[in-house]
């Protein structure tokens, strides 16, 4: 390793190495240890900047537009929205704290993080000013932003991480083939996918937070395993130096705990797209490092029930000019139904908490 490289690094670990030397915590090594770290600093992060950022968008007026065709939520006009924009500026802090930013992968994390919470801050800001749900960016613009973005990861993850680019399905224990240079199309449709299905889950209170989290606690056993040699070797699956991007990610679910404090029905404020798109869009990143592309689509159950929905509605309105359900996405469907929210959330949380269960199950079936 050059002098250079050996003093970025350390620079980059900074406030570890002072604990290390000051303290002689050499604990702090260890990704899981830091993972922990990140979690609590996070967490406080967001539950001291919280309530600060409700105070002054109820002060500027800063809310939510509502739908006018979901009578139900005319009660949370007045809640503030984009709050997603607190707790991704908490998981960077708190990711920069702990992570170590060498590592190719992390860098691909934190600019995930950045790039889709501008979209999505650039999309509410646009709807806040213009006191409408279609003020915000135009589905073009946001696809194209979307489009170059994801563009800019899938490159980068070929060209700096090096990452590989085999196909890999759940149960087999090798690559399928190599899909080459046709990877980055790939990534690219599945970070859209997710990060679009993200936001068009985040339509009750709390009712795309639970999930995330458990998608990325689950995603974050998969990177850790792929970024730990035995443990990979082990379980059949790649070997990939991606593990400190489970720091990330246990910051990024130490702050949506956070948020969730001020999310949980009734709501005191939502993430707006500045944290669903972004939120998607990192689960589809890890998901991509951890080859479990494929896997994505248990991992993220209520999410994909919730795009094919809106596909199935739109589809048979146009062929047949009948809906599928009484509205889509599906939670207004059980909403028109005159189903509780609170009981329409928790069966959520439910199926989200199971099918991440059976993911991770697959793991040892290889």
């Amino acid at each position: 390793m050059s002098l250079a490289l050996q003093f970025c690094r350390q620079k980059s670990l900074l406030m570890l190495y002072w604990f290390h030397h000051s303290f002689g915590i050499n604990i702090l090594q260890y990704i899981t240890v830091r993972a922990g770290l990140a979690f609590f600093i996070g967490l406080l992060f967001t539950l001291f900047l919280m309530p600060r950022f409700i105070a002054w968008a109820q002060r500027s007026a800063k809310v939510q537009p509502i739908n006018e065709y979901v009578s139900a939520h005319q009660g949370k006009a007045k809640t503030p929205t984009m709050g997603g924009i607190v707790f991704i500026t908490s998981t960077i802090l708190a990711s920069l704290l702990t992570v170590n930013i060498m590592n190719p992968f992390a860098i691909g994390g934190l600019l995930t993080l950045v790039f889709y919470g501008y979209i999505g801050f650039t999309d509410d800001w646009g709807k806040i000013r213009g006191g409408d749900n279609l003020a915000g960016l135009s589905a073009r613009a946001k696809l194209t932003l979307q489009l170059v973005f994801g563009l800019a990861i899938g490159i980068f993850l070929i060209y700096v991480a090096k990452l590989d680019t085999g196909f890999y399905l759940p149960f087999v224990k090798s690559s399928l083939f190599d899909m080459g240079l046709f990877s980055i199309a790939f990534w690219v449709l599945v970070i859209i996918a997710t990060s679009n299905a993200v936001n068009l889950t985040d339509g009750l209170d709390g009712l795309a937070t639970v999930p995330s989290i458990f998608a990325l606690l689950s995603l974050s056993v998969i990177v850790y395993i792929v970024g730990n040699a035995s443990l990979a070797h082990y379980l059949l699956m790649p070997k990939i130096p991606a593990g400190e991007v489970v720091v990330i990610a246990s910051a990024l679910v130490g702050s949506l705990v956070g948020f969730l404090w001020f999310n949980c029905h009734p709501a005191q404020v939502f993430m707006g797209d500045s944290g669903s798109l972004t939120l998607g869009a990192f689960i589809a990143y890890m998901a991509i490092i951890g080859k479990s592309e494929i896997l994505l689509i248990l991992i993220g159950f209520i999410f994909v029930i919730e795009t094919v929905s809106v596909i199935l509605q739109v589809g048979s309105y146009k062929l047949r000019k009948k809906r599928v359900f009484l509205m889509a996405p599906i939670h207004h469907h059980f909403e028109m139904k005159q189903w509780a929210e609170n009981k329409i959330i928790v069966r959520f949380w439910i199926i989200a908490l199971l099918s991440n269960i059976l993911a991770l199950i697959t793991l040892k079936i290889r």
